[in-house]
């Protein structure tokens, strides 16, 4: 039997003695804090996690393959110092008939005497998947880990209790609204009818892009990576946040990446992200990513993103947002869902 233990892996970004790695995380060309691209972090984090899954799931079946079809609450706690390594720390906390998920700290380590502590920047959840085939199509069964420790047991233990969470969360987040939701919605429709409105609307504060998918973003046999399309994804989002933060806006966390459907070569993918919710100095931006095939005879959700930004100064105090107000009856929807998400997100973690 195998342990979690026994499947830890990690990786390091030197950033502190490679300076063409450093620039290429780096925003803008200034000495700025928090001046880190989240997106091509997000890329690392899902190699990882794949490599992670890979070397468990090729020990009883060698030709297997693995998918991301999921990633959960990515919450930053502590804003990335480019001049500092970062270590990737991942481990498989637990394996279900065939699904894994897979847990990863991100932290700079500790420096010398002087040069600044370990600091735990984030932590993150990966469910891949087990599939076999050329076309990775057929899920394939996996031997379970074995929990010894009160660590492994806890971790697996929350792990199911995640899950119960998320399935309670999603039936949430389709249930009607209640009295206090529902009067919330009302002023802001109300809000627009008065003389003079001046508001942000929803349906103006959106950014889409096309693109064609070459074997350049191969990752597996005619399948494209899925990081690259996250970090295509969050990129947009952030721009698209800024239609609404006045001052400079930050990853605050990944609530949620879903994975429908793969992408394949020559498939032209639509990228929508648009400004769901706002509250305090809190930015929700909704990401889907939309396939077409090369022939144009199919088309598919591949991705549903949500991510929270946050507008802050230039030390990194947060900064208010102006409101933003739904008009339609989706965009009402898009709007709770984005609240409720953000207020368990917050229950979480308090430090948002």
């Amino acid at each position: 039997m195998t342990r979690p233990l026994d499947t830890s892996l990690t990786t390091t970004l030197p950033f502190a003695s490679d300076l063409a790695l450093r620039r290429r995380f780096t925003v803008i060309d200034e000495e700025i804090r928090g001046n880190f691209r989240f997106g091509l972090l997000l890329e690392h984090l899902d190699i990882l996690a794949e490599q992670t899954a890979l070397a468990y799931v090729r020990r009883t079946h060698p030709e297997g393959r693995v998918v991301t079809a999921a990633i959960d609450n990515i919450v930053v706690r502590h804003v990335v110092d480019v001049t500092r390594d970062i270590v990737l720390q991942a481990r498989i906390n637990h394996v279900g008939r065939s699904s894994l998920e897979i847990g990863i700290r991100v932290e700079h380590p500790a420096m010398a005497p002087g040069g600044g502590g370990e600091l735990h920047i984030a932590s993150c959840y990966f469910t891949m998947a087990a599939r076999e085939g050329a076309e990775a199509g057929e899920s394939l069964p996996l031997p379970p880990l074995e929990y010894l420790d009160y660590l492994e047991q806890q971790r697996a233990a929350k792990v199911m209790a995640g899950r119960e969470e998320y399935r309670q969360q999603q039936a949430a987040l389709q249930a009607p609204p209640s009295r206090e939701e529902y009067d919330l919605l009302s002023r802001m429709h109300q809000a627009q009818e008065e003389p003079g409105f001046a508001g942000l609307v929803a349906g103006r504060l959106v950014a889409d892009a096309w693109e064609r998918m070459y074997p350049e973003q191969e990752y597996v046999p005619q399948r494209v990576f899925g990081g690259y399309l996250m970090r295509r994804a969050y990129e947009l989002s952030g721009i698209c946040s800024e239609l609404v933060a006045p001052d400079r806006s930050i990853i605050a966390a990944v609530n949620r990446i879903n994975f429908f459907h793969p992408v394949r070569l020559g498939d032209k993918l639509h990228f929508t992200s648009r400004v769901v919710y706002t509250a305090e100095s809190f930015v929700c931006v909704e990401a889907s990513i939309e396939r077409i095939s090369r022939d144009r005879s199919s088309k598919a959700l591949s991705n549903s993103c949500l991510f929270t930004f946050v507008n802050v100064d230039r030390d990194l105090n947060h900064r208010p947002v102006p409101a933003i107000f739904p008009t339609t009856y989706r965009e009402d929807a898009r709007y709770l869902e984005a609240h409720r998400s953000l207020q368990a997100l917050t229950g979480h973690y308090p430090m948002l």
